[in-house]
């Protein structure tokens, strides 16, 4: 390993790479930890940790950012942004038509729709920023006064452009990385930013260690474990798949002889990658977020405020309901994200066309209809490991309600080991290009 890694750093290109990529993350931590300018960063940060816990959305905001929407800095709003435009423009593309022409009309194509996405993205930023000052001054009233309605218009502004500003850097940041980089620029900023997370879930578990060493000594060493046994289980289904085996069909051309050969179609059992536990937990945690902003009524004993507290009560994050319709929207959403990425009618009719079959099948619908079938058994089989992942944390603050800041675990290791594995398999195409050994050998 430390000789790939001496050979990767011997050559030039591969070099300059590395080193780049390191810079962009370096300026991406750095610019988390500017302030904006006319807000009360202590007054943000005590709202947020008391606020931003359970598993609800803000808390999610804050670790996918690192830290930096607790402590209102430039980058605040990270690539989240970024990430709502690029979910948003996949979901259009199926839906509809000129999109989808223009997805399948190849390289220019792809540009024309990351144009899009990069505007949808500006709007969603200027959206999100607007929403978060909103929440700054009526909230938390972390907003300095300006004494004037003038200034307190221009103080509002300045906080915008500032929120809107540092998601365009990032995402530019990305796009830098993408072009001079090693591996997915928006990925390697996500992975930074939850990176950025961990020494505080690892003091919050040393701090327990100092208060109570004869409880949570070995209790941390049990969630170690567990977290190192859940990287294991991540990486090993990250590389499993399903092979569809295909033969193709021999022609003779005269005297030479073409086709004929075997071969198999891959399909990942985790094919969908986080983007459900996404879906689900945005859904999950809205009502726990809308709750925040919803001034509390002193008499609980009307018809409607027990419905709403009951309502309420069903999505907390410590209860056995939120868990249970976790695991089933994650299933659910698999489904959905596979079939769009997955169509086995075309499947069918490109095998048929290039003279293709699957052995002991017929050409057609029988085609169609066996992938068809081996991608729902295989989606089921993603979706209970997803939900699994995003469920199992949950479980462990049933055991032990101060481990409630490892909630989301599951879904940023998982998060964190993808975005690793695909760096590996660049750096390892790198190498293997100038034929050095790789990283996987």
């Amino acid at each position: 390993m430390f000789k790939t890694l001496r050979d990767a750093f011997s050559i030039p290109e591969i070099r300059k790479k590395i080193l780049y990529t390191l810079l962009m993350l370096l300026v991406f931590r750095l610019g988390s930890a500017v302030c904006v300018p006319f807000l009360d960063t202590a007054t943000v940060s005590e709202w947020m940790e008391s606020n931003a816990t359970g598993g609800n959305f803000l808390e999610y905001l804050n670790i996918i950012t690192g830290g930096a929407l607790s402590q209102a800095t430039v980058f605040s709003l990270s690539i989240t942004p970024y990430i709502n435009a690029s979910i948003i423009m996949q979901l259009l593309t199926y839906a509809i038509p000129p999109l989808e022409r223009m997805r399948d009309e190849g390289e220019e194509g792809q540009k024309k729709l990351n144009r899009i996405t990069a505007a949808v993205s500006l709007a969603l930023s200027a959206f999100m920023s607007f929403a978060y000052y909103l929440t700054l001054k009526n909230s938390m009233d972390a907003v300095v006064d300006g004494g004037s309605t003038g200034a307190n218009v221009f103080i509002a502004f300045v906080i915008i452009i500032s929120f809107v500003a540092g998601t365009s850097i990032v995402v530019w940041m990305g796009n830098r990385i993408n072009d001079k980089g090693i591996g997915n620029g928006i990925s390697m900023l996500l992975f930074a930013g939850i990176l950025a997370r961990f020494p505080v879930m690892a003091g919050t578990m040393g701090e327990l260690i100092v208060n109570n060493p004869q409880r949570y000594f070995f209790e941390t060493l049990g969630v170690l474990v567990l977290f190192i046994v859940m990287i294991a289980f991540i990486v090993f289904m990250n590389a499993a798949e399903r092979r569809i085996p295909i033969q193709y069909a021999k022609r003779v051309v005269g005297r030479k002889q073409y086709g004929g050969q075997s071969t198999h179609i891959p399909v990942k059992v985790c094919m969908s990658g986080v983007m459900p536990i996404i879906f689900a937990m945005s859904f999950m945690s809205l009502p726990s977020t809308v709750e925040l902003f919803k001034p509390t009524y002193d008499d609980p004993s009307t018809w409607g405020q027990k419905f709403y507290n009951g309502f309420i009560n069903f999505f907390n994050t410590q209860s056995l309901s939120y868990a249970i319709l976790y695991f089933i929207l994650i299933i659910a959403f698999n489904y959905f994200y596979v079939s769009m990425q997955y169509n086995p009618v075309e499947m069918a009719n490109n095998l048929r066309q290039n003279n293709g079959g699957i052995p002991g099948i017929r050409p057609g619908k029988p085609t169609s209809d066996y992938i068809q079938r081996v991608l729902s058994k295989i989606t089921l089989v993603g979706a209970f490991f997803l939900g699994l992942i995003a469920v199992f944390p949950i479980a462990m603050t049933w055991m032990d309600g101060n481990l409630s800041s490892l909630a989301m675990g599951g879904t940023t290791i998982l998060i964190v080991v993808s975005v690793a594995l695909e760096t590996v398999r660049t750096l390892e195409s790198e190498m293997m290009m100038r034929h050095h050994k790789g990283f996987l050998e």
